[in-house]
């Protein structure tokens, strides 16, 4: 059994100053997004992507992470409380957003930058999705650092206990998602994608990837106590990842058919 080594929330303090390594780990992410997209500009001149447009898909893609994140997370986990609470909708600092309405914000985001450089949105995804899964595992890393999102209880030899939890031993399932969505995945999708393939399939395998592997570890991961598990006892991640999963097979198919 293990205990978490109960970080310090605050990496750095400078007087007032204080960055907190939850804003760290999105710092990390936004770096890296950037420095893989300069790098498959070069590797992959097929896609024609240029600075620019990575650029934009960056910005606008970041406008889309933290507003559908905090919408997706009202109106899926949350809606009736918000309702009688709208006050508190873009209360940002209380903490709650959805990885699943962050990434509609991210789709709707990559179709105004595709409009604008007036190439095929199916291209810009392809292009973009190899450099999500890095970001993922920052989130992830934080999740953990701050003891949030944690798992089910469990005798494993490697639970642990959250302190500010309670003293039950559980699943470290913060850290079994940045290994599957983040580290997994990346390495899939990069090397997938390390050759020319048919428009819209790099899309497919990360829809397919995330999809099964958010399915699965939900099944080490408390679901969320004013939830609970729903329909078919599946929590509210499974049933959010699951069209993801069965979007991506039909689209991997309907390319793969599509470009022989």
């Amino acid at each position: 059994m293990l205990i978490h080594p109960q970080f310090n929330p605050v990496a750095i303090s400078l007087g007032p100053l204080q960055v907190h390594w939850y804003g760290l780990m999105y710092f990390f992410a936004f770096i890296f997004f950037i420095y893989l997209g300069k790098k498959q500009i070069a590797l992959h001149p097929w896609a024609k992507i240029d600075e620019k447009i990575l650029d934009d898909a960056f910005f606008y893609g970041a406008l889309g992470v933290v507003l559908g994140g905090r919408l997706g997370y009202v109106l899926f986990y949350q809606p009736s409380y918000f309702l009688l609470h709208l006050d508190e909708v873009f209360s940002f600092w209380r903490g709650g957003m959805s990885f699943h309405g962050g990434f509609l914000g991210v789709l709707i985001s990559l179709f105004w930058v595709a409009r604008k450089h007036h190439i095929s949105w199916w291209t810009l995804t392809d292009f973009v999705a190899p450099l999500v899964p890095l970001g993922l595992f920052f989130g992830r890393i934080g999740n953990f650092i701050n003891q949030e999102l944690w798992g089910r209880p469990t005798d494993l030899a490697w639970a642990m206990i959250f302190p500010l939890t309670d003293d039950i031993p559980r699943h470290p399932s913060q850290l079994y998602q940045a290994g599957l969505e983040g580290i997994v995945l990346f390495i899939i999708l990069w090397l997938y994608a390390s050759k020319p393939r048919s428009t819209g399939q790099i899309s497919a395998v990360f829809l397919i990837g995330y999809g099964f592997f958010r399915f699965i570890v939900e099944y080490t991961r408390e679901p969320d106590a004013f939830l609970g598990l729903l329909f078919l006892n599946l929590s509210m991640g499974q049933l959010l990842s699951l069209p993801m999963l069965f979007i991506g097979l039909f689209l991997f198919r309907k390319f793969s058919n599509n470009n022989g």
